[in-house]
């Protein structure tokens, strides 16, 4: 069973303290809008997806109490104005990650249609709201396991492999499973993918300073879900892949992203452009996993991205149960100073990888690969219907499945120079369909 970071029904919220990872297991009430953005800014919840589901059903656990207690006005105005209020004090919880931002949007116009209808109350507006978070919250889902086929599949078709058995490793950052996103994980989705269907050699992650998400929290995911896996510390991933590239078959860096730019710059935690650089020294594929709902179109490239500074005291110190002889003692919690006081840190959250250093972005619709301009364009994957095009720069490498743009896949020829990687992939679905986890597409009243 994946990991559950987000336990919702209708008027309850309750997330996973990732603080208290990976040696406390703790879920913490989520009962407004305040305690969603203090679990966001302290990052007991964090991950770009997992940031916007949770501030999405905090408004929408808050709207559902207040009609409990007969608190809701009955003026669909009033509750209009009263949720783009909200939905704009949450978006300043974390400024990089696009995600958030994209979601308060739609829910805006959600609650914008609801009040343009005839009859309309306040209480009509909260419905229409609550129902549209649920819904983001069941879509996530999918959208992370589709991620993970087509992550998979252009593995598979397009990485060289040496292993005999056709077994893969690959190289992760950061945490991108289930704990920073309603479940299954975007660049782990596609590790999952990958073992559920027996092509998983080793998934190696790092540590990721200085919050340690790697260590922490994906070591914590790759262990409840029994994935082969191998923890390094970033200084390490150079010698890794100089080492242990061709006898472990690492064929790929897979990573999750917090913005994408128009043209395909990403930002992602910070040591994600270092990785990219190794990748293409080494000869590796450097993958972005990311929702669609993760590109953001209104900024042409990553230098209009706002990148998050964080306090210095994450570098200097570092917070833990006391470990004495390899026995981890979790009622005394320390916090160690790693430096000196009194000293200079540089502490941003983000750095921004360059899109020629990327091979393709990863999305439920499929992966952009670049064209021949060696330019991305993401304009297929956010039309209704993606139909395969020869001879279009920067296409869908593999094609939405029907459960996505309402039809079945169409086969088209492969035409690998031009960037198109359509068809004659290996199929996981089925595979995948044996260990997907299901979730509720309606909630309980």
């Amino acid at each position: 069973m994946v990991l559950e970071a987000i336990k919702y029904s209708r008027g309850s919220l309750e997330i996973l303290n990732q603080l208290q990872l990976p040696h406390e297991t703790y879920y913490d009430d989520i009962d407004d809008c305040r305690d969603a953005w203090r679990a966001i800014k302290d990052m007991r919840v964090r991950g770009a997806p997992a940031i916007a589901i949770v501030a999405a059903l905090a408004l929408a656990v808050e709207l559902t109490t207040l009609q409990q207690k007969k608190k809701l006005p009955s003026v669909a105005e009033e509750v209009k104005t009263f949720v783009e209020e909200k939905l704009d004090y949450l978006q300043k919880s974390r400024p990089t990650a696009v995600n958030l931002a994209d979601a308060a949007n739609k829910l805006k116009k959600a609650v914008e249609t609801a009040a343009a209808t005839a009859n309309a109350t306040g209480d009509s507006i909260r419905q229409a709201y609550v129902e549209a978070a649920e819904q983001m919250l069941v879509d996530d889902v999918r959208d992370n396991e589709n991620i993970g086929k087509h992550g998979a599949e252009w593995i598979l078709k397009n990485a060289k492999r040496s292993e005999p058995d056709g077994k893969v490793s690959v190289l992760t950052h950061c945490n991108t499973g289930s704990l920073a996103t309603a479940g299954y994980g975007t660049a782990l989705g596609i590790v999952r993918a990958l073992h559920s269907t027996s092509h998983l050699h080793i998934a190696y992650y790092t540590e990721t300073r200085p919050y340690n998400q790697g260590s922490r929290l994906t070591a914590y995911e790759m262990k409840h879900d029994k994935i082969p896996a191998c923890l390094v510390t970033d200084s390490m991933a150079g010698a890794l892949l100089d080492k242990k590239r061709r006898s472990m078959n690492i064929v790929a860096i897979i990573v999750g992203a917090d913005r994408v730019a128009t043209n395909g710059d990403t930002a992602n935690k910070i040591g994600t452009y270092t990785l990219a650089i190794l990748a293409r020294h080494h000869g590796v594929k450097f993958l972005v996993a990311a929702p669609r709902t993760t590109i953001d179109l209104s900024i042409k490239s990553g230098e209009h991205i706002i990148i998050e500074e964080r306090p210095k005291e994450e570098v200097t110190n570092v917070t833990g149960p006391r470990s004495t002889g390899g026995i981890i003692d979790q009622d005394h919690v320390e916090t160690v100073s790693l430096a000196p006081s009194k000293i200079r840190v540089w502490n941003p959250a983000f750095d921004v990888t360059p899109a020629q250093l990327i091979d393709g972005i990863i999305t439920e619709r499929g992966v952009v690969e670049k064209g021949s301009d060696g330019s991305f364009c993401f304009d297929k994957i956010f039309q209704d219907v993606a139909m395969p095009l020869n001879g279009i720069e920067g296409h869908i490498a593999v094609e939405a499945d029907s459960s996505i743009n309402g039809h079945d896949n169409a086969v088209a020829n492969d035409t690998a120079e031009d960037g198109i990687v359509m068809e004659g992939l290996v199929d996981l679905t089925q595979d995948m369909h044996e260990s997907k986890r299901k979730r509720e597409d309606s909630f309980p009243q």
